[in-house]
């Protein structure tokens, strides 16, 4: 392999570091948003009496977590979106742990769909709001 290879080689992949850690430091340092008024907060204090007798999507996720933070303007899009009985929720898992172990949640974003009180479908990972609304629906 000749110099001007190896140096060529070494841009591109100086290149390629420098756009993935820019794009991790916009994801990481966003701004918290706030929850859309519509959207319940969950604890372990209320959560078997909030997830009775409706659809609801909730999502298990913690301040630190960025692809939660992604999630965020989705959600909230979703709770002004969706019709009656329909709901979202959110419940941190850092500080609500007892749920989280409950529901073995091991990743995060993970987002539960529950129907009448019980697990109806379980997703992992940042989704589309049409993928999420269209998971609700089948329910």
């Amino acid at each position: 392999m000749s110099i001007a290879t190896i140096i060529s080689v070494g841009l591109v992949i100086l290149g390629l570091v420098i756009i993935i850690y820019r794009a991790y430091a916009r994801i990481k340092y966003a701004p918290t948003i706030e929850s859309h008024e519509k959207i319940l907060t969950l604890t372990d204090a209320n959560f078997d009496n909030e997830i009775q007798n409706k659809i609801i999507l909730v999502d298990f996720w913690a301040a630190w977590c960025a692809p939660c933070r992604m999630m965020a303007p989705i959600l909230n899009e979703m709770a002004a979106e969706l019709p009656e009985n329909y709901f979202v929720g959110k419940i941190d898992i850092e500080q609500n742990r007892e749920i989280a172990r409950r529901y073995g949640i091991r990743g995060i974003p993970t987002f539960i769909i529950f129907k009448e009180g019980k697990v109806a479908k379980t997703i992992v990972g940042v989704k589309s709001k049409t993928h999420l609304m269209k998971e609700m629906q089948s329910v």
